[in-house]
């Protein structure tokens, strides 16, 4: 059996004076299957809503209403560094070795953590980033200004200092500030989707690189978190009410695709609520998906992290208590993807252009030598290489012509001008 843990962070103060949960403790790593338990407890840190990025070496941990991003080492579960920034962190998400930051001033900042580099485009939004999600190409933020920016990855990580930073579509069909964003991995432009929800009480189904909105559901209150099946037939929602929605995007009503019964500009209302959260817990705050879909995690205000069976549809359990308010639940894929370079310590960010070293350790052996690694770490041309090009030149081509041949075309080239210059006579 494949062994499944999560990450849930809490901010705020204590809830009680509860002696057995320590009170400095802000990320807790929990292990679902087979048996839950804690497994590990990262001390100060306060984390906001979209503030936890993790990966398979480090935990990165916005601050609350703070400049700073605390990293936290995995395998020795220690605070490696505290990471300031010109401006309040409000929401970051990691793509491989490239942590993203959106700021209260509504910028991007992008930290290369194995280099130090880093970029800071201008503030494309013009209130705060509150929410992050990332694809191999692409970086989405959503805004409290209720504006949804799609970037391309390639162009925020451009070498050339003068290049502009702007986004490559802008998503705006919203009237109130986004409170949550997730997205499909799919590469494939005419089938990749996000979604997006709003305090407009909607979320909308996107097309994102083409910037089309697809379908608009209708909820009752305002949409607070998202998941997204990793198939991407649903997504499920919590408001602000204690109700959590499952919206099948292939089931009985297709809302997407050209089998969907209705106009793409229809919106829709979300069907009835699958189930709620206790009274004594609050609204979920947070959602987190298992990595097939079977099981949603969801955090409350009051420390509860509660467990709900998706293909039962049965009322949830109470898997966890903690002492605060819970702000993200991140889960950790059992399926990890091999890299050939492994993080060991992250590298602090700086400003300015400079030579830039890349510190990672390399997880496989180097490969045998190329053609073309030996020609760069040469001095001058390879000697081989110089001779296999002068032979390359001397031996005549498989396709090259006959000698007869080109006598035969060069004797028909002399009748063509020939008959040319008798006619010019003629009509001279």
């Amino acid at each position: 059996m494949l062994t499944e843990s999560y990450f849930v962070s809490v901010s705020g103060p204590p809830l009680a004076n509860n002696t057995a949960i320590p009170k400095d403790a802000g990320i807790y790593e929990h292990t679902l299957h087979p048996t839950h338990a804690t497994s590990a407890v990262l001390k100060k840190s306060s984390v906001p809503s979209g503030g936890l990025a993790l990966s398979d070496t480090h935990v990165f941990a916005a601050q609350q209403d703070k400049s700073t991003v605390h990293v936290y080492a995995r395998p020795k579960g220690n605070q490696e560094a505290v990471v300031p920034f010109p401006e309040r962190i409000r929401s970051i998400v990691l793509s491989d070795d490239v942590l993203f930051l959106g700021t209260q001033e509504g910028r991007i900042i992008v930290w290369e953590i194995c280099t130090g580099r880093q970029v800071t485009t201008p503030p494309c939004h013009v209130q705060a980033v509150a929410c992050m999600v990332v694809t191999p190409y692409h970086l989405l933020t959503g805004s409290d200004d209720s504006n949804i920016h799609v970037w391309f990855l390639s162009r925020l990580l451009e070498l050339d200092p003068t290049i502009e930073h702007e986004p490559q579509e802008t998503l705006s069909n919203h009237r109130a500030a986004i409170t949550s964003l997730v997205v499909s991995q799919s590469v494939n432009p005419d089938t990749n989707i996000c979604i997006s929800a709003s305090k407009d009480k909607s979320c909308v189904i996107w097309n994102y690189q083409l910037g089309t909105p697809l379908r608009t559901v209708l909820f009752p209150c305002t949409p607070l978190s998202l998941a997204l099946d990793p198939c991407t037939r649903a997504f499920y929602a919590s408001t602000e009410d204690r109700s959590l929605y499952a919206i099948e995007l292939f089931g009985e009503r297709i809302l997407l695709g050209p089998q969907s019964s209705e106009e793409g500009s229809t919106a829709v209302q979300a069907s009835a609520a699958f189930g709620a959260a206790p009274q004594e817990a609050g609204p979920a705050t947070c959602l987190g998906l298992n990595y097939d879909g079977t099981i949603l995690l969801s955090g409350h205000p009051q420390g509860q992290v509660r467990r709900w069976d998706l293909s039962s549809r049965a009322d949830s359990t109470e898997l966890a208590s903690l002492n605060a308010a819970i702000t993200n639940i991140t889960f950790v894929s059992p399926l990890s993807v091999p890299k050939s370079t492994r993080p060991i310590a992250v590298v602090k960010p700086f400003l300015g252009n400079r030579t830039y070293n890349f510190t990672s350790q390399m997880n496989t052996d180097m490969v045998n030598e190329t053609r073309f690694s030996k020609a760069l770490g040469s001095s001058g041309i390879p000697q081989d290489i110089l001779e296999q090009a002068i032979l390359a030149f001397q031996e005549p081509t498989e396709n090259a012509p006959s000698d007869a041949q080109l006598q035969k075309e060069n004797e028909e080239l002399w009748e063509i001008i020939n008959e040319q210059q008798a006619l010019q006579k003629k009509t001279a």
